[in-house]
């Protein structure tokens, strides 16, 4: 084999390497606009996203709004993140579960947050399940999946499943409750269970996929994503990955897979490997369970006089 051959075949073993272990991911927000809070007010929170998500030069960011938080005051915070390039999506009206819904009620749900979000700019076709509850079976999930796409929806699956939303509430808790709360042991807390969410997610698709996908990370628009998103992001640039916008993720080909199972409720790639017979007892991490964290939100000394 001469030097150009050889020289060939290692750039080809680069561009392999490269695709397999691609460690790519985007940011999606769920839940916005949330309401005030004892941490912070609902501006403020808007505010400390965009001041965060801009200085870490984020390519976009997808918020998928809760509608029937949309009023007067809240209408102006949607404005601000469309007004500073990122995107807004679906996530239904009620935020309740499509599986307790049905599959005639809850398109009607979906498309009652369609016409409030039809004034606002920079709206993208994707809508996400309140719960990522898909339907209680598959027939439900055909039916809705096909009401969806006469609605004009794409799938706005995640990837990366987590309980931000249950640290945050324990932080807000804490304020409420008038305790001193030790921010940079929260902001570690935070971005060390998250991280290690990330890393379970990607080792399920490359054992199931022989690859690593572009990611899509399931977040809120809540008071731990404001406090410490940017701590998150630069935790995860240290560590090789690279933020993507969310329009550029679901390029992925995961993203014309709809796995033929009941189970979407820890993310698409998580749907994929049950539907190569991997359990779904092995498909989700650890910290996806409010006792485990409590303890371990506990453990690390977070609140300092609890």
């Amino acid at each position: 084999m001469n030097a150009i051959s050889l020289y060939f075949m290692f750039a080809l073993s680069l561009l392999v390497t490269s695709v397999v272990n691609a460690r790519e991911i985007a940011l999606t927000f769920d839940d916005a606009p949330t309401p005030d809070s004892a941490l912070m007010t609902g501006q403020e929170r808007t505010e400390k996203l965009i001041a965060t998500l801009t200085a870490a030069k984020i390519p976009d960011a997808l918020f998928f709004v809760k509608a029937d938080y949309i009023n007067d005051d809240t209408r102006t915070r949607l404005k601000k993140y469309t007004a500073a390039g990122f995107h807004l999506a679906n996530h239904s009206y009620s935020h309740k579960s499509a599986s307790e819904l049905g599959a005639v009620d809850y398109p009607v749900d979906v498309y009652k947050a369609q016409l409030l979000l039809k004034p606002f700019a920079n709206v993208l076709p994707y809508h996400r399940f309140p719960f990522l509850h898909y339907g209680k079976d598959l027939a439900m999930i055909t039916s809705l999946q096909q009401s969806l796409t006469d609605l004009g929806y794409k799938d706005g699956y995640a990837t990366v499943d987590n309980f931000d939303w249950y640290i945050s509430s324990l932080l807000t808790n804490a304020a409420e409750e008038k305790k001193t709360i030790d921010y940079e042991k929260a902001r570690k807390f935070y971005v060390e269970t998250l991280y290690e969410s990330i890393e379970f997610y990607d080792a399920i698709a490359q054992k199931s996929l022989g690859r690593s996908p572009q990611h899509v990370m399931l977040l809120h628009e809540n008071d731990a994503a404001a406090l410490f998103v940017g701590d998150l992001i630069a935790h995860l640039r240290a560590k090789g990955w690279k933020i993507v916008s969310p329009q550029q993720a679901y390029q992925d080909p995961i993203a014309r897979n709809f796995p033929n199972v009941a189970f979407h409720k820890q993310g698409r790639v998580a749907a994929i490997a049950n539907s190569k017979g991997v359990p779904e007892s092995e498909l989700r991490h650890p910290s996806e369970n409010e006792t485990y964290l409590k303890q371990a939100f506990v453990a690390a000394g977070i609140i300092k006089n609890q």
